[in-house]
C-alpha cells in the first residue's frame, strides 16, 4: 500500500475500505436516476446501466491512481438533465451528436487544464455567479424531480400545476422525499439510495392507473436478481463528432456551457471535499490540483465514448471523508463497488420514476444550499445571480441560465459605472452569450 501512503496519511486499509463504501452507498442512486434521466433521449437503457457503472469505476480509478484522492466520479446531475431535456428534447438534437458535444466539452477542458488558462477563466467570474450558477442547477434538477414523479404537471393556463393527487405515485414522491430528508438530517449513510428502494418495494404493491384507463403496479417484477451486465453495444462508440462542425453555431454555446458547469462543479467539489480531508497547504490551495482536473478532463471524453453524459467529482465523496478516507484506496474501493453493480443490471432496471423523483428532489436541495453563500442585500449580486437561478428551470435550459446571467451582469456593471470592476474575459464571455441568445 506505498503507493497510497497510507501511514504519512495516518489511516489504514479497513477505515479506507469502508470509506469507500461509504462513499459507494451515498452515491449508489446514480445508477438508477441516470439511466433514467437520460434514456428520455431515446437511449438504451439498459446500455445506460452499464455505461454508468462503468464510467464511474473507471474513472474513480482513474482518480484515484493520478491523484491518491479519496474523489469519486459519476455522471454529473444537472449535466445529465440538460442533455437529455435541454439539448436532446427542446434542441431537437440527437442523443449521438449530444455525446459527441459532451466530448468536444472535455476536450476543450482537457487543454486549458494542460495550459493553465483554466485558472483564467475561474477567476474572470465573479464568486455570486458561480455560486448561482450551482443553485440554479439545483432548482433545476428539483423540478424535474417533481415533474417526473407526476407532482409538477403542464397546464394551459397556468403552464404548472399541481398533479393528480387521487394517483398513488405522486404521494410516493412526497412520503418519499419526506422520508429520504429525514434520513439525511439524522446522517444515516445511503439515505437517499435507501429512499430509492423504499419506494421501489412499495411499488410492487400500489397500481396506478395509466393514460389508457388501465391500472398496473408501479414497479414491475424483476426478470432475475443477477445477471450478466446488459450490452454496451447501443451506446459504445455511438458519438457523432461531426454534427459540432455541421451546426457549429448551435453548438458552440452548448459545448460551452457543458465546460463551465464541468468546470465550476469540478472546482468546487475538489476544493470543498479535500479541505474536510485536510489535504489542502496552508496557503488553501490543492496540490496536484492538476492532475484532478485533467483527470476530470478525461472523464468527460471517455464517457461520452461509453455512452453517457458528463462525468465529474461527487460532492458525494465527502460521505467517505467523514468515514476517515484520506486516499485514493478510498476511491479505489468505490471503483470496485461501482464493477459490482454491473451485474445487478435487473435490479436497477425496475426502478420507477416516482422512486428516483425524491432523490432529484434531495440532490437539488443539497445544491441549493450554497444560496446562503450570497449576499442578495447586494443589489448588484443579487441581480445577475437571481436572473441566473429564475432561468434555468423556468427555460429549461442550462446554457440559457448561463448566457443570460452574463449579459445581464455585464450589461449592469456598464450601467451602474462599475465597468472597471468586471474582468475582461467576462465581458468576452457575455459578448458570445448575448451571439448565442440573439442567434439560437
Amino acid at each position: 500500500m506505498k503507493l497510497f501512503q497510507l501511514e504519512s496519511h495516518q489511516t489504514n486499509v479497513r477505515r479506507e475500505v469502508v470509506a469507500g463504501i461509504t462513499t459507494f452507498a451515498a452515491m449508489a442512486y446514480i445508477l438508477a436516476v441516470n439511466p433514467s434521466i437520460l434514456s428520455a433521449s431515446g437511449m438504451d437503457k439498459g446500455a445506460l446501466i452499464t455505461a454508468t457503472a462503468l464510467a464511474s469505476a473507471l474513472m474513480t480509478a482513474l482518480m484515484a491512481l493520478f491523484t491518491n484522492y479519496p474523489i469519486a466520479l459519476a455522471p454529473g446531475m444537472g449535466i445529465n438533465a440538460y442533455f437529455a431535456f435541454t439539448v436532446c428534447g427542446a434542441m431537437k438534437i440527437p442523443w449521438q451528436a449530444a455525446l459527441g458535444l459532451v466530448f468536444y466539452s472535455g476536450l476543450v477542458f482537457f487543454v486549458l487544464s494542460i495550459t493553465g488558462i483554466r485558472q483564467r477563466l475561474l477567476t474572470a467570474l465573479p464568486r455570486e455567479l458561480k455560486t448561482a450558477i450551482t443553485c440554479g442547477i439545483g432548482l433545476f434538477i428539483a423540478f424535474i424531480g417533481l415533474k417526473g414523479g407526476g407532482v409538477i404537471v403542464s397546464n394551459p393556463a397556468t403552464f404548472v400545476t399541481l398533479g393528480d393527487l387521487h394517483q398513488p405515485g405522486p404521494w410516493l414522491v412526497i412520503g418519499g422525499l419526506v422520508v429520504t430528508a429525514v434520513l439525511v438530517q439524522r446522517k444515516v449513510p445511503g439515505a437517499i439510495l435507501i429512499g430509492i428502494v423504499g419506494i421501489t418495494v412499495l411499488g410492487f404493491f400500489l397500481q396506478s392507473t395509466g393514460a389508457d384507463g388501465k391500472a398496473a403496479a408501479i414497479t414491475s417484477a424483476p426478470s432475475a436478481i443477477i445477471a450478466a451486465p446488459a450490452s454496451l453495444k447501443p451506446t459504445f462508440l455511438q458519438l457523432d463528432l461531426r454534427y459540432f462542425w455541421q451546426h457549429w453555431q448551435t453548438c458552440v454555446p452548448i459545448v460551452l456551457a457543458l465546460l463551465f458547469v464541468d468546470l465550476f462543479d469540478n472546482m468546487g467539489t475538489l476544493i470543498g471535499v479535500c479541505q474536510r480531508a485536510g489535504l489542502l497547504d496552508a496557503n488553501g490551495n490543492l496540490p496536484r490540483i492538476g492532475r484532478a482536473l485533467t483527470a476530470d478532463a478525461t472523464a468527460a471524453m471517455v464517457g461520452s465514448t461509453l455512452g453517457t453524459s458528463t462525468v465529474t467529482s461527487y460532492i458525494e465523496s465527502a460521505a467517505g471523508v467523514e468515514a476517515g478516507g484520506r486516499t485514493g484506496l478510498t476511491a479505489l474501493t468505490t471503483a470496485g463497488c461501482f464493477l459490482l453493480a454491473l451485474f445487478f443490471n435487473p435490479l436497477i432496471a425496475i426502478i420507477p420514476a416516482v422512486a428516483t423523483a425524491p432523490a432529484l428532489v434531495i440532490v437539488g436541495i443539497f445544491m441549493m444550499q450554497s444560496v446562503a453563500e450570497l449576499d442578495l442585500r447586494d443589489f448588484a449580486k443579487a441581480v445577475p445571480a437571481v436572473i441566473v437561478m429564475l432561468t434555468m428551470p423556468l427555460a429549461f435550459s442550462i446554457a440559457e441560465g448561463i448566457a443570460l446571467g452574463m449579459v445581464v451582469y455585464a450589461a449592469f456593471h456598464v450601467g451602474s459605472g462599475r465597468a472597471r470592476s468586471v474582468a475582461p474575459l467576462a465581458y468576452v464571455l457575455a459578448g458570445l452569450c448575448l451571439l448565442h441568445l440573439i442567434y439560437r
